[in-house]
């Protein structure tokens, strides 16, 4: 014979005051929690839907990012010969030879500064990145001091706007488009012509050299012919890992931070459902030495005490993410540790992230409610009644 579940909820709805405040504190472990895992998903998801699985980048051995390498343009040149490279509609391959470099920029509204990454495309860099889309004005004319910038730099940072002038490299540079790459790292982004931005800078080598498979299976024989030619001094990978590896820094530190931060905060919510618990033992003595001499057993008694506690932790976690999920509205910036440069990212929850912050939330509830349980379980049916 088992308690009837509807039980636990009578109990729950008569104790409302001390059910809405521990669930309370629930909700609140539980929507720090969560906003974390969101944050670091939505750094990790933006970064590699940068990428496409059928295109390569090709950077200096032992570069971490574009804006650390350099490749010479005999090298770049060797590699635009290679077999592997798809052929696009125009009939030329779809390859450009990229530069990258960092430029300091005010935000809007204040004086802070902030690392962007300023882009030098190629003819074949818009073909190779689909998802990037010009909204706004038109592309940069060869050989001009004319730019394109980012949505979100346009939004965020002075002299970003179409029309408007920016100043970097000893040289202003008009913005002349404004495009939207969706939630993705170009977003980040200024973009010029690739020589006109070499020569300002002074750089007489490429960052990087991105190009289509025209197989995808034919990325590891590309791959093993490029980094074991001693001639080379090069790696390859693709697009998809490559920003897959420029989030992982960056996504494990807010991991962790949400890790250590959540694991001090649930002790303080965990102890607040056990003295709610224990308080409800405490209250109900004669109830529970009722329940025993109408012959439940003491498991019966253990489980109805333990489907209270989960419960309260089932409502603190649908009630913190319910609150964690309108964070999805927000976009923050960043620095990427790895190239160094501003970010800007969203919020991003995922069926993975509810699953693993429901289960944390009935973790704590289980938690704070297993010794309360065992204490009402274990009481004297005889001493129960007297104490009624």
């Amino acid at each position: 014979m088992n308690i009837p579940f509807s039980y636990s909820l009578r109990n729950l709805w008569t104790r409302r005051l001390t059910t809405v405040l521990t669930a309370s504190g629930m909700a609140l472990v539980v929507f720090v929690f969560a906003s974390v895992l969101m944050l670091a998903e939505g750094l990790r998801k933006t970064l590699v839907e940068t990428g496409a699985y059928d295109n390569v980048v090709v950077i200096r051995k032992g570069s971490h990012s574009e804006v650390m390498s350099g490749i010479d343009r005999l090298q770049a040149s060797i590699v635009e010969t290679q077999p592997e490279i798809s052929i696009g509609e125009n009939g030329k391959r779809l390859l450009a030879k990229e530069i990258v470099v960092l430029v300091n920029l005010s935000r809007r509204g204040s004086d802070k500064p902030a690392m962007i990454q300023v882009r030098g495309i190629g003819e074949a860099s818009l073909p190779l990145r689909p998802q990037v889309q010009l909204t706004a004005g038109r592309l940069p004319r060869p050989a001009s001091f004319e730019i394109i910038a980012g949505a979100n730099i346009a939004k965020r940072y002075k002299g970003g706007g179409l029309g408007e002038t920016l100043r970097f490299a000893l040289s202003d540079w008009t913005v002349v488009g404004i495009f939207d790459a969706g939630n993705t790292g170009y977003s980040s982004e200024i973009w010029g012509d690739a020589d006109q931005l070499m020569r300002a800078f002074r750089r007489p080598v490429y960052s990087s050299v991105l190009f289509k498979l025209r197989s995808s299976s034919d990325f590891q024989g590309f791959k093993e012919l490029v980094e074991s030619n001693p001639r080379f001094t090069l790696e390859a990978k693709r697009e998809t890992q490559y920003y897959a590896d420029q989030s992982e820094m960056m996504s494990n530190f807010l991991s962790l931070l949400g890790l250590s931060l959540t694991t001090i905060f649930s002790l303080g919510a965990v102890v607040g459902a056990m003295i709610t618990m224990y308080a409800a033992v405490a209250n109900r003595t004669g109830e529970i030495g009722t329940l025993r001499a109408l012959g439940f057993r003491r498991r019966n008694i253990l489980m109805a005490f333990l489907i209270e506690s989960l419960l309260l932790g089932l409502t603190g976690g649908l009630v913190g993410l319910f609150f964690a999920s309108f964070m999805q509205l927000l976009t923050i910036s960043t620095m990427n540790w790895q190239t160094f440069s501003e970010l800007a990212f969203s919020f991003s929850l995922t069926p993975e992230i509810v699953g693993q912050t429901l289960f944390f939330s009935l973790a704590m509830g289980f938690i704070g409610g297993v010794l309360p349980a065992f204490r009402a379980a274990r009481m004297n049916i005889v001493d129960a009644l007297r104490a009624a």
